[in-house]
């Protein structure tokens, strides 16, 4: 594990240690805190470790946490499945390829597939968001889906363009932090993240939460200026061929309004 690996860790700690409550944990609120969240030697007493080990953690001085460890912080600090996956990866990660030329190629099978879907919205993503390929009818649905479009930038940038509810916006840094997983220094999401960083306020804000997960499927409503509101039911899929790529798809109940406005904007895609 590497310095940047560690401090990773330390500030996923830091950061979700601040989200929790006191009185979460059963502990008593008090006027005097001077911290967000929780204290250090408040995490080190619910994980049942030394504080002195704990601030080593977040200050990156200790290197190896085990399982067992990692588990009890994971308890101490409320964390979800998503989260915990992610805190163990920061912290048990080894060196990986910084990046893949396969995450910007759709394998011609998958882009066939996609375009023999005349109506269903679908295309495909990579981790960071950036749109490599759509079929006609998802571009149809919104041009945030026309390939070479980033979808973070669209959200909080061109909110007018891409009107979903609910506001997409946390769930999408969410699912930017967990299909990151620990390659924070991943070349595309360093661009995208210090970019956005700079731009956008309530990125920076989000993306210091550290939340880790973000919705694989649920239901979205979406705002088209043609054939009014559709909707509809969003199902997020990993392709395995291509790790960090995913397949996004869209439908709607059959005999619904939506189903309906969906297939006037499949006429009109033709």
């Amino acid at each position: 594990m590497d310095d940047r690996t560690i401090n990773l860790l330390g500030d996923y700690l830091r950061a979700r240690r601040e989200l929790v409550r006191p009185a979460d944990v059963g502990l008593p609120e008090t006027a005097r805190r001077r911290v967000p969240g929780l204290r250090r030697e408040e995490v080190a007493t619910l994980a049942g470790i030394s504080v002195d080990y704990y601030l080593g953690l977040e200050q990156g001085r200790d290197r190896r946490p085990s399982a067992e460890i990692l588990w009890a912080l994971a308890q101490a600090l409320r964390l979800d499945e998503s989260a915990t996956t992610h805190l163990f990866a920061l912290a048990n990660s080894v060196p990986r390829s910084r990046r893949h030329a396969h995450r910007h190629r759709v394998s011609p099978t998958l882009a066939r597939l996609i375009d023999s879907w005349p109506a269903t919205p679908a295309f495909v993503q990579t981790h960071t968001f950036l749109v490599l390929a759509a079929n006609p009818l998802a571009q149809a649905l919104s041009p945030a889906h026309t390939p070479g479009t980033n979808l973070v930038r669209t959200v909080f940038l061109e909110p007018d363009s891409f009107l979903v509810e609910p506001d997409p916006r946390q769930d999408f840094v969410a699912c930017l932090r967990g299909l990151a997983g620990a390659e924070a220094d991943d070349p595309d999401l360093a661009e995208l993240v210090g970019e956005m960083s700079m731009r956008s306020e309530s990125f920076r804000r989000l993306w210091a939460r550290h939340d880790v997960g973000g919705r694989t499927h649920g239901r979205v409503t979406i705002a088209h200026p043609r054939v009014g509101t559709l909707t509809l039911d969003l199902e997020r899929f990993p392709v395995p061929s291509a790790p960090g790529q995913q397949l996004v798809v869209y439908s709607a109940e059959a005999d619904s309004r939506s189903h309906e406005a969906l297939r006037l904007l499949a006429e009109s895609a033709d």
